[in-house]
C-alpha cells in the first residue's frame, strides 16, 4: 500500500527528501534519443541551472542532483526557519523572481502590491517552504521549454514526482551517493569527474580549483544563505564528513556497485563510513535500497517500524529490506 504524500511531507517542518521526476513521452528529457536520433544534450545545463536558481529562491538546501536522459534527481532539505526569518519584502521579492511581471519595470510595483496584501504574503511564505511548489516550479519550467522546443502540447512528466523522506544522516548520505552515482551506474560515465551535470562533479571541480577546501565540512551544493549556526539545533543539518571524505566515499561506492570499475583512490574503506558508523556491506546495500529497496521512507528498521505504528499500519514497504541489511 502506498502512502499519501502528506504523511511523509510535513508542512512547516524541517526535513530531508530525495525527489525523482520522470519523462512520460518517448522523447528524451536530455541526451540523444536512441529512436529519433535527436540530440537534447543542451537541456542538461539548463535544468541544472534551474535547480540551483530555485535553491536560491526557496527556503531549501540542495545537497545533490543529477540530470539524466529521461529523469532527474534532487536531494534537498526544507528549511522553514529561513522563511520565518525573511522580511515581508524579502518574501515578495523572492516570489516575484519566480513569477515576474510581463515587463521588468513592473516588478517593483508587483512587490509593493504583494507586501500590502498580508493574506497573499502569508500564502507565498508558506509556498517557499513547500516541497511540491519547489518541484512544480522546476518541472513546469522544464516542460514548457521542452514542449515549445518540440512544438508539441500535453503532458511532459510521468504524473507527480516521487519523493522519499530521509530519516537520518545515513539516509541523507546514501541518497546523495545514489543520486551522484546515477551516470556511473547507468554506464554513461566512467568516474565522478566525467559524470556531467551532477553535483558531485561540481564538488570535485571546486576542490580541483581550491584544494584548501578539501578538509572543510561538506555543505549543501546550493540554497538559502542561513549559515549553519542557525541550524545547530536540528538533528543533522550538516554531514559529519569533509568534502574530500564525501568524494572518496562516492568514488568507493561506485566501485562497489560496479565491480571492476577503476577508481582514483585505493580500496581501503573510506573514513566517512566510520563517521557514519556503518560497514561496507551495509552501506552499499543501503545506497542500492534508495532506488529499489525502500519506498517513501529511507530509514532504519526501528524507525520504519515506529513510523508504521504512527500511521496505524502493520507494514511499510522497505521494512523487509531494512531487516535484510541487519540480518545480512
Amino acid at each position: 500500500m502506498t502512502q499519501a504524500r502528506h504523511l511523509t511531507v510535513a508542512e512547516g517542518q524541517q526535513a530531508f527528501y530525495h525527489c525523482v521526476a520522470r519523462c512520460v513521452r518517448r522523447a528524451w528529457l536530455c541526451g540523444i534519443d536512441p529512436i529519433t536520433g535527436v540530440d537534447y544534450e543542451h537541456r542538461k545545463p539548463m535544468i541544472a541551472s534551474r535547480i540551483v536558481q530555485l535553491a536560491g529562491i526557496f527556503a531549501v538546501y540542495v545537497y545533490s542532483y543529477a540530470v539524466m536522459s529521461n529523469h532527474l534527481h534532487v536531494v534537498l532539505s526544507i528549511e522553514p526557519t529561513a522563511a520565518r526569518n525573511w522580511s515581508d519584502e524579502e518574501i515578495a521579492r523572492r516570489w516575484v523572481q519566480l513569477f515576474p511581471a510581463r515587463e521588468a519595470e513592473q516588478n517593483t510595483a508587483k512587490i509593493a502590491a504583494l507586501c500590502a496584501d498580508k493574506a497573499a504574503l502569508k500564502a507565498r511564505r508558506d509556498r517557499l517552504t513547500d516541497l511540491s511548489w519547489f518541484m512544480r516550479c522546476l518541472d513546469e519550467h522544464i516542460a514548457r521549454k521542452a514542449n515549445a522546443e518540440d512544438d508539441v502540447t500535453g503532458r511532459f512528466w510521468e504524473g507527480r514526482f516521487k519523493s522519499q523522506l530521509l530519516d537520518d544522516e545515513a539516509a541523507l548520505a546514501a541518497a546523495m551517493a545514489y543520486v551522484d552515482l546515477n551516470p556511473v551506474r547507468a554506464g554513461i560515465a566512467d568516474s565522478i569527474e566525467s559524470s556531467d551535470h551532477t553535483s558531485v562533479q561540481v564538488r570535485a571541480e571546486e576542490l580541483r580549483k581550491d584544494p584548501s577546501k578539501a578538509d572543510e565540512p561538506i555543505q549543501p551544493i546550493a540554497g538559502v544563505r542561513l549559515g549553519f549556526d542557525m541550524l545547530k539545533d536540528q538533528a543533522f543539518a550538516r554531514l559529519a564528513m569533509s568534502n574530500r571524505q564525501y568524494i572518496e566515499l562516492v568514488d568507493y561506492t561506485g566501485r562497489q556497485l560496479r565491480p571492476g570499475k577503476r577508481g582514483k583512490i585505493d580500496e581501503r574503506e573510506p573514513t566517512a563510513l566510520s563517521k557514519l558508523g556503518l560497514d561496507t556491506n551495509y552501506w552499499t546495500a543501503h545506497v542500492k535500497g534508495v532506488g529499489s529497496g525502500y519506498w517513501r521512507f529511507v530509514a532504519s528498521v526501528e524507525a520504519l517500524e515506529a513510523k508504521a505504528a504512527e500511521w496505524k499500519r502493520k507494514w511499510l514497504k522497505g521494512i523487509g529490506y531494512a531487516r535484510s541489511l541487519v540480518t545480512g
